[in-house]
């Protein structure tokens, strides 16, 4: 069975948030790059709409694979390396 496109965009946003600086070019807003990305920063290193990284970026925070905070009104994202390693280990079991 083949990929869902929205599976495929959640596995690409993963993967660039492992090292977002070196992918994209973008105003951090004074905030240094280990503090994560904004959505604003997803969409354009994945050349993707802002509001669909958002809603990825928001159902991925909300499986905890992601870690959010705000910054004034922005909301940073940055993987949690300790819950995708959780996940990944429960898959490789067989769930």
């Amino acid at each position: 069975m083949p990929e869902a496109p929205a599976g495929r965009t959640r596995l690409a946003i993963l993967e660039w948030l492992k090292n977002p600086p070196a992918q994209a070019r973008w105003r951090w807003y004074g905030r240094p790059p280990a503090d994560g990305a904004t959505a604003r920063a997803v969409a354009a290193g994945l050349g993707i709409p802002r509001r669909v990284a958002e809603s990825h970026l928001e159902l991925l925070a909300a499986l905890g694979l992601l870690r959010t905070w705000r910054v004034g009104r922005r909301t940073h994202y940055r993987r949690d390396e300790f819950r995708i390693a959780e996940v990944a280990r429960l898959f490789e079991k067989g769930w």
